[in-house]
């Protein structure tokens, strides 16, 4: 890889330059203000993008028709519920990142795979529900702890 190329992408290793590269804050009274006043709808390339997604899919993953995701283009900005999919979706993306040391493929391939510790569901998939989410997140701490079952 070319040093242009590797300064060009955002290093998702650490916390604050993941969550700037989608365009999110990470947390605190400013999530909570993005949620409730509407992701921007630029946030949802940036997070297709970070990671490897086609729009499509990502709203597969987080439960937007595409006819709606086409809507919140033209208004410019998501719903407080699709917001927090979106969020949802981006704490995962983070979360699976880190579990791989940073390296966005294998994350990404975790993603989109059953597994084993969460009764063979694909976790991009859980990322529908909050107690999805929480699951998925509970297992990449537990592996990332040595913690199997």
């Amino acid at each position: 890889m070319s040093s242009a190329l590797a300064q060009a992408k955002p290093d998702f290793a650490t916390g604050s330059g993941f969550w700037k590269a989608v365009g999110i804050p990470p947390r605190g009274p400013e999530l909570h203000a993005v949620l409730k006043q509407g992701i921007p709808y630029a946030t949802y390339g940036k997070l297709a993008s970070a990671a490897g997604l086609d729009r499509k899919e990502l709203a597969k993953y987080v439960v937007i028709p595409i006819a709606t995701l086409q809507r919140r283009a033209k208004q410019g900005q998501f719903k407080l519920e699709e917001s927090d999919r979106l969020y949802r979706f981006a704490e995962v993306l983070k979360a699976a990142t880190d579990l791989f040391e940073g390296d966005q493929h294998q994350a990404r391939k975790w993603l989109l795979s059953p597994v084993q510790g969460l009764g063979g569901a694909r976790p991009a998939e859980m990322v529908a529900t909050s107690a999805g989410t929480e699951a998925v997140l509970d297992l990449i701490g537990r592996l990332e702890h040595g913690v199997f079952a």
